[in-house]
C-alpha cells in the first residue's frame, strides 16, 4: 500500500529523460550512458584507502548530478543506484565488504538541502547487495569551505580534523566502503580514511 501511495505522488522515472519506468532507467539513456562508462578498480598507494572504484568520469554525467545535488530532485538516488547496480563487476567488487559508509554532510548543510545525496545513494546500495549501512559512526563536526572553490592544496588542509569516529566498536575489524558521489583531488576521501585508520579499520575502498 505505501510502494503504490509513493508511487501515485512521485512517479518512478527515468532520471534521464523523465520518460515513466519502473526501473528509474530506460534502457535507451542506459545504453547512451554505457557509451560513456569508464568503470575503473584501481589500487591506491601513499593514502589512506586502500582502492578507488569509479564509474563514470565527471564531465559524462554532469548534468544529472547537478539535478541530484542542487535543484531538489531527490528522486534521483533511484537512478544513480540503478547504473551501479546494473553493473556485474562493480557488484562483484562491492560485495566483498562489510559495510557501506556514506561521506557524511554538516548537519546545516544537510538541513538546507533537505538530504544528503550520498546518504540515499549508499542506503540503496546497501540494502540491494546484502551490506550492512552505517551512517552513524563517520560524523562531521565542523562546517568548513566549499571544496570546489579551493585548490588542492587548500582542499587538503580545508577537511583536516572535520571528521571524527563515534561507536568505533560497530568498525573494528570491518571491510568498509567508503562512498562518495564525485571524487577531484580524494582530500576528503582520504581524510575520512584516515580518521576510520585510527579507530580500526584496515580496508578500505
Amino acid at each position: 500500500m505505501l510502494k503504490f501511495v509513493l508511487d501515485l505522488f512521485f512517479p518512478p522515472v527515468c532520471g534521464i529523460c523523465g520518460d515513466f519506468n519502473k526501473d528509474w532507467l530506460c534502457e535507451k539513456c542506459k545504453k547512451k550512458l554505457d557509451l560513456n562508462k569508464k568503470f575503473v578498480i584501481t589500487n591506491i598507494y601513499g593514502k589512506n584507502y586502500e582502492k578507488l572504484v569509479f564509474l563514470y568520469l565527471y564531465e559524462d554525467i554532469r548534468n544529472i548530478i547537478l539535478e541530484y545535488k542542487f535543484n531538489g530532485n531527490a528522486y534521483l538516488y533511484h537512478t544513480f543506484c540503478r547504473l551501479i547496480l546494473d553493473d556485474n563487476e562493480i557488484c562483484k567488487e562491492l560485495k566483498k565488504y562489510d559495510v557501506i559508509i556514506p561521506v557524511p554532510m554538516n548537519k546545516k548543510k544537510k538541513a538546507r538541502r533537505g538530504y544528503n545525496q550520498t546518504e540515499l545513494i549508499a542506503r540503496c546500495l546497501a540494502k540491494e547487495l546484502g551490506l550492512e549501512y552505517n551512517n552513524k559512526s563517520l560524523v562531521k563536526i565542523r562546517s568548513n569551505k566549499t571544496q570546489s572553490t579551493l585548490t588542492e592544496k587548500e582542499r587538503f588542509e580545508n577537511v583536516k580534523n572535520v571528521f571524527e569516529i563515534q561507536n568505533s566498536e560497530l568498525l573494528k575489524t570491518k571491510k568498509i566502503i567508503l562512498f562518495d558521489d564525485i571524487l577531484t583531488t580524494g582530500a576528503t576521501i582520504d581524510e575520512c580514511s584516515k580518521v576510520l585508520k585510527k579507530n580500526g579499520v584496515n580496508d578500505i575502498v
